[in-house]
């Protein structure tokens, strides 16, 4: 395969995705923090050529001084270190941490960083989650490097989320995107080239990674959309915040009426953002009424981010509402591949149990002010949506 510097496959200019689906491929799909934080902090402590790291949620605590030491280390080792990391979501990130960063001798890099002068502009905003290491090993996902995804043992508050482990072609297609989206912000690629094609993986599964960069590729949704429309026995649909498009709300009351097992698992008011919970409860009646099965996931915030149709998965960063898909810089991996669709049916199964499910008749019957802080919400999720002007820069 033959790598441009722009950042894409030779051919991508003719294709309506980036990356074409790759054969060869293993996946693993790592639940809970206590699964993925030490594999990706192994892979790192592995490295010998390059580190790549693609964050929106980076703030100081226990995990951010974990990976900034096993960063250090790698930079230390001679292995180029690349973050970028949006300036927004490191908000959280103290200046003893930053300086730290730039200490180790690493390429940093802030994402679009805020200013008032920027009005509209600031809400673009790099919402990926990503690690490459050498040419080996990739990790996707939606957790962020933040304490609030380790368990309260830990001083954290557990958050309920996933990463996928990466191993084969797919892991150049994940440096070529870290790639564009750094070239586009400095003029120039990393140095690191990979060495060549990445050997086949014993597991042998098909992958495709797909992206989602606002107006002018909305690869994600896109995929996601065709699959729920095709899908024969089952659509399970994981997301932390329910904002949907239309497209996307009839896509799931059409699956629901042909007889398919749609599942939507979102948090409960166990929650980061109240508001977005009580918009999204707006749209329960007509998916309810659509024979949609409705699960909000108890005692934790449910920040996962995966989408299951028959043995097709989409696993990553967007939460397929609307705001990702006009404002955010978004990568998730898609398999298709029947064992690991059953590692994802694990997933959501688990969580199902851990859930309150909606029953149409009982939710007509929900306090009138329920209704209202749906209403009040919905309107305000809609006067957001109206911010900035209707192409992304």
């Amino acid at each position: 395969m033959i790598f441009e510097r722009n950042g894409a496959p030779a051919s991508a200019g003719r294709r309506r995705y980036t990356f074409p689906w790759r054969q060869g491929n293993s996946f693993e799909l790592l639940v809970d923090a206590h699964n993925y934080f030490p594999r990706m902090l192994s892979a790192v402590a592995r490295a010998r050529r390059y580190v790549l790291l693609e964050m929106y949620l980076f703030d100081s605590g226990t995990m951010a001084t974990r990976f900034i030491d096993a960063l250090r280390e790698a930079g230390g080792r001679g292995v180029q270190v690349y973050a970028l990391l949006d300036d927004f979501g490191a908000r959280g990130l103290q200046s003893v941490d930053r300086q730290r960063l730039a200490a180790i001798g690493a390429q940093i890099s802030f994402y679009n960083p805020l200013h008032y002068g920027k009005w509209h502009r600031n809400l673009h905003r790099d919402h990926r989650k990503l690690l490459v290491v050498d040419d080996q090993i990739a990790f996707c996902g939606g957790a962020g490097i933040s304490d609030s995804f380790l368990s309260r043992g830990e001083g954290g508050n557990e958050w309920r989320d996933v990463m996928v482990q990466i191993q084969g072609p797919c892991v150049l297609d994940w440096y070529v995107l870290f790639d564009e989206t750094w070239q586009r912000e400095h003029g120039r690629g990393i140095e690191p080239e990979p060495m060549s094609a990445a050997a086949p993986a014993p597991a042998n599964q098909w992958g495709r990674v797909a992206q989602m960069t606002g107006r002018e590729r909305r690869e994600i949704i896109r995929s996601a959309i065709k699959r729920i429309r095709a899908a024969e026995q089952r659509v399970w649909f994981a997301t932390a915040y329910f904002v949907p498009s239309l497209k996307l709300r009839r896509a799931l009351c059409q699956a629901g009426r042909r007889g398919v097992d749609v599942r939507l698992l979102v948090p409960s008011a166990v929650t980061d953002h109240p508001g977005v919970h009580q918009a999204g409860r707006h749209f329960y009646s007509r998916l309810l009424r659509n024979n949609v099965a409705i699960y909000e996931y108890q005692g934790r915030f449910a920040h996962a981010k995966v989408v299951l149709c028959d043995s097709w998965v989409s696993v990553g960063s967007s939460n397929l509402d609307r705001w990702n898909i006009r404002w955010n810089l978004e990568a998730n991996q898609e398999v298709n591949d029947s064992g690991f669709a059953a590692q994802a049916a694990d997933f959501f199964i688990q969580d199902f149990h851990a859930s309150q499910r909606f029953d149409y008749q009982w939710w007509k019957q929900r306090p009138w002010h329920w209704r209202w802080r749906e209403w009040f919400w919905s309107q305000v999720g809609r006067w957001l949506l109206q911010l900035g002007p209707q192409r992304r820069r």
